[in-house]
C-alpha cells in the first residue's frame, strides 16, 4: 500500500455500499489512496469497511448520506478537505435509477432518477471543484452503456437520459477544467454482475431483460465490476495525467457488436 498507484491521494468515492462502488473502494484502498466514501445504507457501509480492514486497509466512511441533499454533500466534501488537507479525486459512482417503459413511467419516478443519477453528480462535482483546483485533481464519473445505445429489451428511458447527460456534463467540465488544471473523464459500464443484475437473472433466468445485451459480450456473461474499477483507477491516477474529456466503455464489446 505504500507503493500503490494512488499513494498520497485523497479520493472521495460515492456509493460504496455494494457492487461497483464497493469493489472500487477496495481496489483504491489497496492502491494506497485515502478513501473517503459515502452511501445511504449504514449496514452496507459497515460491510465495506470490514472487507477493507480485513485486507489491512482503511476507509473513512459516512452513512447515511443523501447525495441529493446539497448541504449534506457540502459538509461531507468540506469535512474531508479539513481532515486530510486536500482532495485529489472525486469519483462519482452512486446512482439509483427507476425503470419503466417510457410511455408508462410516472413523473415521480422520472424525477427520482434525475435527482439520483444526474443531480448527485452535479452537486458533488460543483462542491469539490474548488478543492480539486488546488491540487490539479481529477473527477471520474460513472456513465452507462445506456447513454450510448438504445435497448429494445430493457425499459430504461429515464436512466438513458440521465446517463447521457452525465457524459455530456463530463465533456463540458473537462473543457472548463482545463483553466483550473482539473481533469474530468468517465467510465461507461455495460451489464455488470452487480446485485440488481444478478437479482434480475435470479428472477427471470435466460429471459432476463439484459440477456440480449449480455449475449453480445466477450464471455456471454455479465461483467466483473472490478473491470470498471480498474478503468476508473487509470483515470484517477497520474498515469492519465494528459487525458481529459474521454469516456471508457467497459461493456465486453456489447456497444460495438451486432
Amino acid at each position: 500500500m505504500t507503493n500503490g498507484r494512488l499513494t498520497g491521494k485523497v479520493v472521495l468515492l460515492t456509493g460504496i455500499g455494494s457492487g461497483m462502488g464497493r469493489v472500487t473502494a477496495q481496489l483504491f484502498a489497496r492502491e494506497g489512496a485515502t478513501v473517503v466514501g459515502c452511501t445511504l445504507n449504514p449496514e452496507r457501509s459497515a460491510e465495506t469497511v470490514s472487507l477493507i480492514e480485513a485486507e489491512g486497509g482503511a476507509i473513512d466512511a459516512t452513512a447515511p448520506l443523501d447525495l441529493t441533499d446539497r448541504d449534506a454533500v457540502r459538509r461531507w466534501v468540506d469535512g474531508a478537505a479539513e481532515r486530510y488537507g486536500r482532495i485529489d479525486v472525486l469519483y462519482n459512482n452512486a446512482s439509483a435509477p427507476r425503470f419503466a417503459p417510457f410511455a408508462l413511467q410516472s413523473p415521480e419516478d422520472y424525477e427520482f432518477t434525475i435527482r439520483n443519477e444526474l443531480d448527485v453528480v452535479w452537486h458533488a462535482s460543483q462542491l469539490a471543484w474548488p478543492h480539486l483546483a488546488q491540487t490539479h485533481g481529477a473527477i471520474v464519473n460513472i456513465g452507462s452503456g445506456a447513454a450510448l445505445q438504445g435497448a429494445r429489451s430493457l425499459p430504461q428511458a429515464a436512466h438513458a437520459a440521465t446517463k447521457g447527460a452525465v457524459l455530456a456534463l463530463t465533456r463540458q467540465l473537462a473543457a472548463e477544467g482545463i483553466a483550473e488544471g482539473i481533469r474530468v473523464n468517465s467510465v461507461s459500464p455495460g451489464v455488470m454482475a452487480t446485485p440488481p443484475v444478478l437479482g434480475m437473472y435470479s428472477e427471470f433466468g435466460e429471459h432476463a431483460p439484459v440477456a440480449p445485451i449480455v449475449a453480445r459480450t466477450l464471455t456471454g456473461r455479465p461483467g466483473d465490476p472490478l473491470a470498471v474499477a480498474y478503468a476508473g483507477l487509470y483515470l484517477a491516477s497520474d498515469e492519465s495525467a494528459w487525458v481529459t474529456g474521454i469516456d471508457i466503455s467497459v461493456d465486453g464489446g456489447a456497444s460495438n457488436t451486432m
